[in-house]
């Protein structure tokens, strides 16, 4: 499969899933992208098109040595983005995989997170 056609399918996988996903103010859309050196997380309100609040491996609150995407870094962020969501006064948030199999880093991020936020 060429890189082009990949692309497309991918596109087409996360627009699928934002069609039956959406945030709203008291229940925001957690995203998560995994790129191949960092993850990136953030809370968005669909209704007013605003992120309400984000973290990825970048930032000096994450105090984890190695940013690499693989499980133990998700987990370790999945746990900082929840206390971080929690401190936000959300309690309940709609989990966007975007476009990822739920599986593996995402898996591990999820768990992480939804041990102090309910998806």
């Amino acid at each position: 499969m060429n890189l082009k056609r990949k692309k497309e399918v991918l596109t087409k996988r996360r627009w699928r899933i934002r069609k039956k996903i959406i945030g709203t103010e008291d229940r925001p859309r957690l995203t998560v992208h995994f790129s191949n050196k960092h993850i990136y997380a953030q809370c968005i309100d669909d209704a007013k098109g605003r992120t309400l609040c984000a973290l990825s491996t970048l930032a000096k609150d994450f105090t984890q040595k190695t940013t690499s995407p693989n499980i133990a870094t998700a987990s370790a962020l999945g746990r900082d983005f929840g206390v971080k969501i929690k401190a936000a006064g959300f309690q309940k948030v709609v989990f966007d995989r975007n476009g990822r199999s739920f599986h593996g880093a995402v898996k591990a991020f999820a768990d992480a997170a939804r041990e102090s936020i309910i998806f």
